[in-house]
């Protein structure tokens, strides 16, 4: 891509808000981002009946320290470093757990951290109860999710975090709502009637299988595009509750299945990769472990969702609306929107999802109109995929981004789809009020 193309391409991201006109919208008292959150949850609710859901979490920091002086404090706290001005964000988006694709988000969470504050030593952290730790936000995401995922039908819920999720609270509460849960070990946990830590125990335990893994390229980290093979151990262990936490509320212990994935033989002076997993799940097969390796590889989609809300796609945080409230709704519509972005690059080869999943029945009428000039002279330039279809839908999306529909290209991304969008919101727009000129 040219460089202008770029420049071009941020500016609009940029400005996405500004340039529709909801500067009014956002700065309106009554438009808070929980009540946009609950639409969002309750859109989610409508897309995952007979599935089995994977809910993955993660934080994010919405840094603002470019705008310190523009931005009104009120609900602004440290980020970064705590050098930084601004709000955190922790999403919970819905995903398949048999295909991977994204259905929506079951929950937001926004809050700030204050500016000054105690060190964790100073505010006795560790005796505080969950409720009143920052940490409580995974709990929370299960909490606020679950009622959600139960009324839209969905037949199983997986909660998947990072190593930040691993809290022995979790691991009872979590499974208390009907649901399970994944999460990578971020504790070495003392384990009950051994005298090895969870590191050394699972160590010890022999390999019972292995499988290879495409590591891609990264050229932040100048890593090269490699497959790697992967050792495989797992197990059931009991994990030992906390001295810290009381008898009373939690029990002694939680048994759970272990699942730990390292790489063989990397190349030298590279890092081997290496997930260690504890999860709900009964894991007594190399199959079931494998498929629990599969489950959190897929935590990958909230990183997707993360870059496309910031630098890579929208740029949420070159907003220039000054209210602390109106941005964190921006944010939660932005969230919306980098889920229809990533929709559409995860489902641009898929059949099997109706285009409905993205587009409304009125987009999807204007997407049929808007189809046949979409198409090319030649048979490569020729729309693939059934009508009606999300691959149908992301490959017209994809052309009015600027792809040439050639197999040969490299497939729509980010940056293209989001584009796309753009420009069918705005001839979306234009095609719905002469409908309604030409039916009254």
């Amino acid at each position: 891509m040219c460089q202008h193309q770029s420049v071009s391409i941020r500016a609009i991201s940029r400005n996405w808000a500004e340039q529709m006109g909801y500067y009014r919208f956002l700065n309106n008292d009554e438009v808070t981002a929980s009540e946009l959150s609950m639409s969002l949850a309750r859109h989610c609710q409508t897309q995952v009946e007979g599935r089995h859901i994977l809910a993955i979490s993660d934080s994010s920091e919405i840094n603002l320290q470019a705008h310190a002086g523009r931005c009104k404090p009120e609900n602004l706290g440290s980020v970064g470093n705590n050098d930084g001005l601004g709000f955190w964000l922790h999403p919970t988006l819905a995903v398949d757990a048999e295909s991977g694709f994204p259905f929506g988000l079951s929950a937001v969470q926004i809050w700030h951290r204050e500016v000054e504050r105690l060190d964790k030593t100073q505010r006795r952290y560790k005796q505080l109860p969950i409720e009143a730790k920052e940490s409580y936000k995974w709990i929370k995401s299960a909490v606020s999710s679950q009622p959600h995922f139960e009324s839209g039908g969905a037949v199983q819920v997986t909660y998947i975090g990072d190593r930040e999720a691993d809290i022995y609270e979790e691991w009872f509460d979590v499974p208390q709502l009907g649901a399970q849960l994944l999460v990578r070990v971020g504790q070495d946990r003392t384990l009950v009637d051994k005298s090895n830590k969870l590191s050394v125990e699972v160590a010890q335990q022999s390999v019972q299988g292995s499988y290879p893994v495409v590591v891609p390229e990264d050229k932040r980290l100048k890593r090269p595009a490699r497959e790697a093979f992967m050792s495989v151990r797992y197990g059931r262990v009991r994990i030992q509750r906390p001295k810290r936490l009381s008898g009373e509320v939690y029990p002694a212990s939680v048994t759970l299945c272990v699942v730990d994935a390292q790489e063989v033989s990397p190349p030298a002076g590279t890092e081997p990769l290496h997930w260690c997993l504890l999860t709900t799940h009964s894991v007594e097969t190399l199959e079931q472990a494998l498929q629990v390796l599969k489950w959190y590889q897929w935590r990958w989609r909230i990183e997707q969702l993360f870059a496309i809300l910031k630098q890579t796609g929208l740029d949420i945080e070159a907003t220039q609306l000054e209210s602390a409230q109106a941005i964190q709704a921006l944010c939660v519509l932005a969230l919306s929107a980098s889920v229809r972005v990533l929709q559409l690059v995860e489902g641009r080869d898929d059949a099997t999802q109706p285009a409905a999943v993205v587009f409304p029945l009125d987009q999807q009428q204007c997407l049929v109109q808007l189809a046949c000039t979409l198409q090319g002279r030649t048979r490569k330039q020729q729309n693939p995929h059934p009508p009606q279809t999300l691959a149908w839908a992301a490959w017209c999306i994809a052309r009015l981004g600027g792809w040439t529909g050639y197999s040969s290209q490299r497939p729509p991304g980010i940056v293209t789809m989001l584009r796309g969008l753009q420009q069918f919101d705005s001839f979306f727009a234009g095609w719905s009020f002469n409908r309604d000129v030409y039916t009254q």
